[in-house]
């Protein structure tokens, strides 16, 4: 395999050490993170031709440009790296838990007298988070017990520090009708408050019982000092806790807090769940579907499952139950869990026993998820748009256009021509896929040639990196584009590809070896969308041409100048007004404009 002389240098000299190792692309974006206990060893293991690598594995090598490692102490520290880098950057070929944003959360705000609510957003603001919620009636009842017994205030307002000195909120309704402490007023004192919300967390996180035996404690306590009505009060919240911890379904007897986790595979999809058991019951269950895991194996999968929840998990369990062992072993996750939890967690991979059948239970779950997902995707590809439909009458085509890429051309007289390619599915936009080009091979305002161009090299890379071709490609332009775009295809093997071209001047479709457009009635839907993705096309390809027209035009030499950023270009050319100017200044003249070091000014003087 041939390697950039630049990698083959770093790979030449790869540290021993546990680490993080880093691959990016041509275009220095990131597309996987990897973490080893000898960096060594396991990063030149990609680049033998012995070591075992599957289909997607040989497709990243092939993209690998650049390589960086980070050394850590050790592999716990390699761990908590890893996963902190993959939350971050999302590498394309790391498997990665799909983000759902749908479920909420119960958030504790920050405050000296917090605020707690449901939420969909996540800020990383130091605020608590408890969740995700998949069962809402749960999260509705925690918050109506919380909300009875520890009269949280329901007040927008924010109560830092410095309010307490001033206290200029009046208190409302709700403290008139005893449903909260009047904090607005410190009614309640704050350490009393921060009491009450430790309790609060001790309950969301499942240890009820703790909880009613330290108000059993309370109340005893009250009662000894003759105020019966505050201890009856708590002997009242009291009883709304067992009842509501009579209610969760017990599944244990030993009452270990435990997480247990299971996964189902099928194909390309796969689903972990977590069941939250704490004090021996049941407090709740997450899931999360799992995209890109062909050929990786079930521990691969649990392993990212485990590093990516439980790196931003507030509550880390006294033990975890896996469906399955990891690759190299759990010793690393138990010894970077028991750190974040601050005493040992157990890892067990129960075989026999009741802790089998809740393994059990937990992949049933995950299976059955699955097989949602699987059942929902199938009922979302047998649903055909209309407009889709109609394209596929109008063009008598075999299947139904859901995927359409389209390509417009765009330069002025020849000057900095480019082109777009938008994509459609099921009718809709789908802009993550867009793509820009740079017309490299063609000189002067040759559509035809350029549209030869940037065809080849879109398909080039499809056939590359084994993707799909689209149901439908469609050409802005008439026969001539269109006869361009199919030679493209054809000196690229591609055979028997849907493509059409539309004209814009008549909106006439034209079919490859058809001297005479389409009949389309003017009121067809299918032709409005074709009509749709031309029009996005030409805005996407005339914007990249103003973009780079407008780059191109306020270019300055100070542009290539290492250093030298557009806010000290633009502060530069504002304050001596041409480049011609600054010629004429001194290194001292120039070091005064936005804090430029007397070396660059020098270097800035030397260049123009």
């Amino acid at each position: 395999m041939k390697l950039k002389s630049q990698l083959e240098e770093k790979l030449k000299n790869l540290p021993q050490n546990p680490g993080v190792y880093v691959y990016r692309d041509s275009k220095g974006k990131i597309i996987y993170i990897g973490k080893a206990k000898v960096l060594k060893n396991r990063v030149r293991s990609y680049f033998t031709s012995t070591h075992k690598k599957d289909g997607k594995t040989r497709t990243l090598v092939k993209k690998i440009s650049d390589l960086e490692t980070i050394i850590t102490d050790n592999e716990v520290e390699a761990l908590i790296l890893e996963a902190n880098l993959i939350y971050k950057h999302q590498p394309r070929y790391n498997i990665l838990l799909k983000k759902d944003n749908s479920y909420p959360y119960i958030k504790i705000t920050k405050e000296v007298y917090p605020r707690i609510f449901y939420t969909r957003n996540i800020v990383q603001d130091g605020s608590k988070y408890f969740g995700p919620y998949t069962n809402r009636f749960l999260l509705n009842s925690q918050l109506e017990v919380i909300k009875k017994i520890f009269k949280t205030r329901i007040c927008h307002h924010k109560f830092d520090e410095k309010y307490l000195k001033k206290m200029t909120v009046p208190v409302c309704l709700e403290f008139h009708l005893n449903k909260c402490f009047g904090q607005c007023q410190g009614h309640i004192s704050v350490e009393e408050e921060q009491e009450n919300f430790k309790r609060i967390a001790k309950f969301l996180n499942g240890h009820t019982r703790e909880v009613i035996i330290e108000m059993k404690e309370k109340m005893d306590s009250l009662a000894k000092k003759f105020a019966f009505e505050k201890a009856a009060e708590i002997r009242d919240y009291i009883a709304i806790l067992e009842n509501f911890s009579n209610k969760q379904k017990v599944v244990s007897n030993d009452f270990v807090d435990r997480d247990i986790v299971a996964i189902a595979v099928e194909g390309d999809d796969a689903c972990g769940v977590i069941f939250k058991v704490r004090g021996g019951k049941l407090l709740g269950r997450i899931h999360y579907y799992l995209a890109n895991v062909l050929e990786k194996t079930e521990g691969e999968i649990l392993e990212t499952i485990i590093e990516q929840y439980y790196l931003k998990a507030d509550f880390i369990p006294q033990e975890l139950m896996l469906s399955n062992d990891f690759e190299e072993g759990t010793e690393t996750f138990g010894k970077w869990l028991s750190e974040k939890r601050g005493t040992k967690v157990k890892i067990v991979i129960p075989q026999i026993g009741e802790k089998s059948q809740l393994i059990e239970m937990t992949r049933k779950n995950a299976e059955l998820l699955l097989n949602e997902l699987k059942l929902k995707k199938l009922k979302n590809k047998d649903f055909v748009p209309r407009a889709i439909s109609a394209l596929q009458r109008d063009l008598h085509l075999e299947n139904p256009p859901r995927r359409m890429e389209c390509f417009d051309n765009s330069n002025i007289q020849g000057s900095d021509p480019v082109a777009s390619m938008v994509v459609f599915v099921n009718g809709k936009p789908l802009k993550n896929d867009y793509r820009k080009f740079k017309i490299k091979t063609v000189v002067g305002p040759d559509d035809f040639a350029s549209m030869f161009e940037i065809v080849t090299r879109r398909y080039k890379r499809v056939l590359e990196e084994k993707q799909k071709m689209p149901d439908l490609i469609v050409i802005d332009g008439g026969k001539g584009q269109l006869s361009s775009a199919v030679s493209a295809l054809k000196n690229l093997g591609i055979e028997n590809q849907p493509i059409i071209g539309l004209a814009k001047r008549l909106e006439e479709v034209f079919l490859p070896e058809h001297t005479d457009p389409q009949n389309i009635p003017r009121t067809s839907s299918g032709l409005k969308l074709l009509q749709q993705i031309r029009d996005e096309a030409h805005r996407f390809a005339i914007t990249f041409h103003r973009d780079l027209r407008a780059k191109r035009m306020t270019h300055s030499k100070l542009d290539e100048i290492p250093g030298v950023g557009g806010k000290r270009k633009m502060a530069l050319l504002q304050h001596f007004g041409s480049i011609k100017q600054i010629k004429e200044a001194t290194p001292a003249e120039i070091q005064k404009i936005g804090r430029i070091p007397l070396k660059l000014a020098e270097r800035i003087l030397a260049e123009i």
